[in-house]
């Protein structure tokens, strides 16, 4: 069994399908015979505690947190112009949701533009609204893992982002 040292616990990561938790710890379980290598990785948010074999994470898509530059690269993406395909609901939202169960940062901050309404812009569908709150999220999540802070905070700062970009 190959050894992944990448990730230790106490580690923030980024498991695509679920955003930010944190590994709480690596533990040994038998499982069909087998004895197999854990993180266990515990959302908070979610209440929720994910087991993911060590040597899948790679292949699953856990990573890292975002570096600093991919951060800044996020947010100079929320600052872009929204690019509203004009294909079919059902195609373009397919696509936002595999974006943001891409765990990619930048995809989740295109989803976040392109579906972000100011007061004077018409009304989201439910379906929008709750793609465009769960790509949000997302992106909250991370930045405020990735900058130390809270998640209000990081709230606030693409918040920010937003507003000035519509003004």
């Amino acid at each position: 069994m190959a050894k992944n040292t990448e990730f230790r616990p106490e580690d923030f990561v980024v498991y695509p399908a679920h955003g930010v938790g944190q590994i709480t710890s690596v533990e040994k379980q038998e499982v069909a015979g087998m004895e197999l290598e854990l993180f266990v990785i515990n959302f908070a948010k979610d209440k929720m505690t994910l087991r993911v074999p060590t040597h899948k994470a790679a292949e699953v898509g856990m990573r890292s947190l975002s570096s600093p530059e991919i951060v800044s690269k996020a947010m100079t993406t929320l600052k872009g112009k929204a690019r509203v395909k004009k294909a079919m609901w059902s195609r373009r939202a397919q696509e936002y949701e595999a974006k943001i169960n891409s765990g990619d940062l930048i995809a989740i901050a295109e989803v976040v533009r392109d579906l972000h309404r100011n007061d004077e812009q018409r009304e989201q569908s439910y379906s929008e609204r709750q793609l465009y709150e769960a790509a949000l999220d997302r992106l909250t999540r991370e930045l405020a893992a990735v900058g130390d802070k809270d998640e209000d905070g990081a709230m606030a700062e693409v918040d920010a982002i937003l507003t000035a970009r519509a003004a």
